[in-house]
């Protein structure tokens, strides 16, 4: 009985392990900017996950209309569900419900069909293209807007 008991103390001693820090990927003292001209009426339609920072998962993807935001993505080796409304929370940046921080439009081409995402924390950081196939070239200028604005780029993966 009273290894039973010693034990209950024990275990009820215990500490779950702490996670660790989340994953940034962007030095935090580099300034980072929105695109300040951005018109949120330029999100709506399908956009399809073409790159990302840490592990790899599969692409996802996400569906605006006005106010909201449906799909997946992956971030950091994780499918992560986004499905609610959305906020504008500023210049080029909503909240989706759910997420901690705004997402941050750091560049968006001028025909809306290429954009780059990120978020002052550095803790998420993506891009999206209309048709899931991205050309070099702004897939270049994508990659050079998250490298500007503070992002490791030697963790920076195309999907």
């Amino acid at each position: 009985m009273r290894r039973l008991l010693l034990l209950l103390a024990l275990a009820a001693c215990a500490r779950t392990p702490d996670p660790g820090p989340a994953a940034v990927f962007r030095d935090t003292q580099v300034p980072i900017y929105s695109n300040a001209g951005f018109d949120p009426a330029g999100l709506s339609g399908t956009w399809r996950q073409v790159a990302g920072f840490g592990a790899a998962c599969a692409p996802g993807g996400l569906t605006f209309t006005p106010g909201r935001v449906d799909g997946a993505l992956c971030l950091n080796g994780t499918t992560r569900r986004i499905s609610g409304p959305f906020a504008v929370t500023g210049p080029a940046r909503i909240l989706p419900a759910g997420e901690g921080e705004p997402w941050w439009i750091l560049w968006i081409d001028y025909d809306r069909r290429s954009m780059a995402i990120g978020t002052p924390s550095g803790n998420l950081g993506f891009v999206l293209d209309r048709t899931g196939a991205i050309p070099a070239d702004r897939m270049k200028a994508a990659a050079s807007i998250m490298d500007w604005n503070g992002y490791n780029m030697a963790r920076f993966r195309p999907l």
